[in-house]
């Protein structure tokens, strides 16, 4: 099993900033991916950034790079994203999840990231 907490949304003005954690307890399991999507209301769940546990980094949407930056911490299984110049379309709720090596995804509960003056 495999639960993930995630931390760190909130209200944030214009150009501000804010970092999420994500962090993974999982029992014989290892983690092989670990990155974010973003959920805004009525549009469709969207990849913002992932990571391996190598560290590659991937952002498909360029509307963020520059702005976020994804990263994690193996020895924690904990993934981070640093969110910095927010825009009030960053409004969305954010999930972290992982792939597993042994196959299989799992998601966090999502945490609400309003960028609003």
């Amino acid at each position: 099993q495999v639960q993930l907490v995630e931390s760190g949304g909130g209200l944030v003005q214009p150009v501000g900033s804010l970092r999420l954690s994500c962090a993974a307890f999982v029992r014989l399991l290892s983690i092989e991916v670990m990155g974010w999507y973003r959920q805004a209301p009525g549009k469709e769940r969207e990849l913002v950034a992932r990571i391996t546990r190598s560290g590659s980094t991937y952002y498909p949407d360029s509307s963020v790079k520059g702005r976020f930056t994804i990263s994690r911490d193996n020895a924690k299984n904990t993934v981070y994203l640093q969110m910095n110049s927010l825009k009030p379309e960053d409004t969305a709720v954010y999930y972290c999840y992982v792939n597993l090596l042994l196959g299989g995804r799992a998601w966090g509960q999502g945490t609400q990231v309003t960028v609003s003056s």
